[in-house]
């Protein structure tokens, strides 16, 4: 074994390509309004701010284990709190399930154009990751199915699903599930579940509830808007909670966390609010990018808080960005995802919406 002269990188974690958050500056360092990174335009409910503003100790942890924050989440949610674990927001429960569930010679499999945090996930653990072919821009139940194999040990699936913003009914989901194994564990990342009308779930909860092999995510990042807190919970079977629990940070979510996510979920008004908002503003928008589509621009469907625009015409995704940044704006633009063609742009207020819509007619007219 040859000397070394200083610790080696584990191989599976140097062949990790760290994840990159969207933008908040232009090339040159100028501010930009951050319309990269799906954050809540109305910010966060009053409530929640309060909390956030009262006088706490930092000299004291934290509740460990979130107990009125489960209890709170449990009784919104109609889940039992003894089968929800609270995570350094959803992004720390996902690499725990892959921790706790995968490793060397183990496969993690998830979609073409899902969440990056999933390869992640999957190579700092060592387990072999596997990207399944999508169906335009949505995850194919099928193909997923047909990839599976005994090694598949974690099937990640967000829905609806980041970046594309597409999503699978309640009967694909429950396809999904029944077609894999009761020893493969399917994680449901529903990050951006509350976007969708509350009779529109794809019925991942039941499926937890009632399931050994089903796992379901989410955070206070998105419609919460806490991002800047980082709080998310997952819910199972009680052997899942288990295993989170005994590899999560000992004290993973902040005493203002807590605090801050709890005012939260009892503010329901501020989430139909902000659901509402983001239907009507991303409908306005999608209409004018649709009627841009004689210039090649193309919006995939979305149930979430942004659209990902195609640019399959003359004007490129990277001149588009660039556009969009000289007009004030910060949008995402994906190539190491695998989109090199494409920006996903988070809703936001309806008067940045309309000037970048404006900006893109602009940029098509100069490109005739």
């Amino acid at each position: 074994m040859p000397e070394t002269t200083r610790p080696q990188m584990k191989p599976y974690v140097e062949a990790i390509h760290a994840y990159v958050p969207g933008k908040s500056a232009g090339d040159d360092g100028t501010p930009l309004v951050k319309l990269s990174a799906n954050e809540n335009p109305l910010g966060c409910s009053p409530v929640a701010l309060a909390a956030l503003g009262e006088v706490q100790s930092p000299a004291v942890y934290p509740d460990p284990g979130s107990h009125a924050l489960r209890e709170a989440i449990g009784d919104v949610h109609g889940v039992d709190p003894a089968r929800i674990v609270c995570g350094t927001g959803s992004d720390e429960l996902l690499n725990l399930a892959a921790q706790a569930f995968a490793g060397p010679g183990d496969e993690v499999m998830f979609s073409r154009y899902s969440f990056s945090v999933y390869d992640i996930a999957a190579r700092r653990c060592g387990a072999t990751p596997v990207e399944v072919d999508d169906k335009d821009y949505t995850a194919d139940v099928d193909a997923l199915l047909a990839r599976a194999s005994e090694a598949t040990r974690v099937v990640f699936i967000a829905n609806p699903n980041n970046p594309t913003g597409t999503y699978l009914p309640r009967a694909e989901i429950a396809r999904l599930h029944a077609g894999l194994p009761a020893n493969t564990l399917l994680v449901i990342d529903q990050a951006y579940a509350e976007y969708l009308d509350p009779a529109e779930g794809d019925g991942g909860l039941d499926l937890a509830a009632k399931h050994e092999n089903v796992l379901v995510t989410r955070t206070f990042s998105k419609i919460y808007g806490l991002a800047g807190e980082r709080i998310g919970w997952a819910t199972g079977a009680p052997h899942l909670v288990d295993a989170l629990n005994r590899i999560r940070g000992p004290f993973n979510v902040t005493t203002s966390g807590q605090r801050a996510a709890l005012a939260a979920v009892r503010d329901q008004s501020f989430v139909e609010r902000s659901r509402e908002h983001n239907a009507a503003t991303r409908a306005r928008f999608a209409a004018a990018i649709e009627a841009l589509g004689n210039h090649g621009l193309r919006a995939v469907p979305s149930e979430a808080n942004f659209l990902l625009v195609l640019f399959e015409g003359t004007l490129s995704a990277e001149a588009a960005r660039a556009g969009i940044a000289e007009a004030g704006y910060a949008v995402r633009h994906l190539p190491g995802q695998g989109l090199p063609q494409a920006l996903r742009i988070t809703i936001g207020a309806e008067e940045q919406m309309d000037d970048i819509a404006a900006t893109l007619r602009a940029l098509c007219e100069d490109m005739r």
